[in-house]
């Protein structure tokens, strides 16, 4: 891959972030991304028998799983949470061309290789799951189970809620959009610290390219980049999926709700209905909890 120039936000940028005590780690020698900084979560035991792969979504990063991390950690697993190229303490691409569903997935997956995750809980939400869910069926022997709130398998043949492109004409219209800002309205629950986390990777317009991008790049047409691969994972999920799923629906979410979860299970093998939380929004891992709490007493009850 040719030299992507890019931007880091400066580490003093996320001193105020408040109760996010791990020490980023960071790779910048994936296969095709040499010299791109990576920045991820890696906390819990490194041998332990469940690794829960938290992957994030537009405009978030890996603060967004805080809550859920502690649970995950209490029986005893790892959890490993990246921040997307363009998110989080991750280098950031300059150019929104270079932002694209192959350029994401195919990190994804070499991040999963070089650090040879095995045992995987895939955890994902909104971009996170429109591009983890294509993962397993890529690296089956690598994947047992998988908890999925607000996303979908972005296909291209599924017409998404009117809502979505409300929140795409507004994204495009405010390319230097205030992060902390549209999170403090989403997730009224939020404190003026944790709002201001988010937006903490963004000091300026410069270092949003990522944050412009994402909303044109959701597949809403079959011929889009990222829906034959889309298709093609369906398709395993249908008939090739052995795990454990777990679905959750923030109940007020407009656009990726309940219908979308349900719809997410019609293709998933064996997958039960969602389980909703009425007072969570489209950031659902801010009600993180009870929602990792409900996931691991679902997989305990089936044995998984």
């Amino acid at each position: 891959m040719a030299r992507i120039d890019s931007l880091r936000t400066p580490e003093p940028a996320f001193a105020a972030v408040p109760d996010f005590a791990y020490a980023p780690l960071a790779v910048d020698d994936l296969p095709g991304y040499e010299g791109l900084r990576l920045t991820y979560v890696d906390a819990g035991p490194p041998g332990a028998a469940h690794v829960f792969l938290c992957l994030h979504g537009n405009p978030t990063w890996s603060f967004l799983y805080r809550r859920m991390f502690a649970v995950f950690l209490a029986e005893g697993a790892r959890v490993i949470a990246p921040d997307l190229y363009g998110f989080g303490r991750s280098d950031k691409p300059t150019d929104e061309r270079v932002y694209t569903f192959d350029f994401h997935r195919d990190a994804l997956l070499r991040f999963v290789e070089r650090l040879d995750l095995r045992g995987v809980t895939l955890v994902c939400q909104d971009w996170g799951g429109l591009l983890g869910l294509t993962l397993p069926p890529a690296q089956p022997d690598r994947f047992a189970r998988v908890i999925a709130m607000n996303t979908l398998l972005a296909t291209g043949d599924v017409p998404i809620r009117e809502g979505f492109f409300a929140w795409k004409d507004y994204s495009n219209s405010h390319p230097d959009m205030d992060v902390a800002a549209l999170l403090r309205r989403s997730t009224p629950i939020l404190r003026d610290a944790e709002a201001a986390a988010y937006g903490a990777p963004f000091p300026d317009a410069r270092y949003k390219a990522g944050v412009r991008a994402f909303p044109d790049l959701v597949p809403v047409t079959p011929e889009m980049d990222g829906t034959a691969i889309a298709r093609e994972a369906r398709d395993w999920w249908r008939t090739q999926w052995r795990g454990a799923t777990f679905l959750a629906a923030g109940g007020k979410d407009p656009v990726l709700g309940e219908p979308a979860m349900l719809s997410l299970q019609s293709v998933i093998r064996d997958a039960p209905p969602p389980v909703v939380f009425p007072d969570a929004g489209h950031f659902i891992q801010e009600w993180g909890e009870p929602v990792a709490r409900a996931a691991l007493a679902a997989f305990r009850t089936s044995g998984a």
